[in-house]
């Protein structure tokens, strides 16, 4: 399973409504998401109005509208949006949950590869159907806090105030230790 730009944004954009429901913010601009995430505005448009018809999120129009969560952040599973993008996270259709698909394999029920590929769609779901919307944000909250990094959506801000005002993105790819994942920050005694 690789997760789609598609998938990412719509993901990154879930995790600020439930950033600035925590802080306060009763709406949010998509302009403002589009320029805090770095994300084309059209094409985040595109993936709201997705997110707003599968109920995930309200809009409200006018000059001070937004969008805001249409439920409790605790209700929304990373599993249930990466599904709704992306489709199904197995990744053979023969051990999909979802989207079962007859494979070509003449022993479907002796199909080591099968075997290991329900491993592989185990563990995804497992991990993405654990975690809901509240407890992203609330790691990254905990994280933001932690370094002094200012909150976003936490004041009136100017266009162009919320990109100057997060830390500065580095071209290069950050070294990531699998200690520093969701799991360690919600479990502090996680270890691999």
């Amino acid at each position: 399973m690789k997760l789609s730009k598609k998938g990412e944004y719509a993901l990154r954009a879930l995790i600020d409504l439930g950033i600035a429901d925590q802080v306060g913010r009763s709406l949010v601009q998509v302009g403002e998401l589009a320029e805090k995430e770095q994300i084309p505005v059209k094409f985040l448009e595109q993936i709201m109005q997705l997110l707003k018809e599968e109920g995930f999120i309200q809009s409200q129009r006018g000059k001070f509208g937004g969008y805001r969560l249409a439920r409790a952040a605790n209700k929304i599973t990373i599993g249930s949006i990466v599904r709704l993008i992306d489709g199904p996270l197995a990744p053979i259709g023969c051990v999909s949950h979802t989207a079962y698909e007859k494979c070509s394999c003449p022993d479907e029920t002796h199909c080591g590869l099968r075997m290991l590929m329900l491993d592989v769609r185990n563990a995804i779901a497992g991990i993405l159907d654990r975690y809901s919307l509240a407890d992203v944000v609330e790691v990254t909250l905990r994280k933001m806090r932690r370094d002094n990094v200012p909150l976003p959506f936490s004041e009136a801000r100017t266009p162009g105030q919320a990109a100057r005002k997060q830390s500065v993105r580095s071209s290069s790819r950050p070294d990531l230790q699998p200690v520093e994942g969701i799991l360690s920050n919600l479990f502090p005694d996680y270890t691999i």
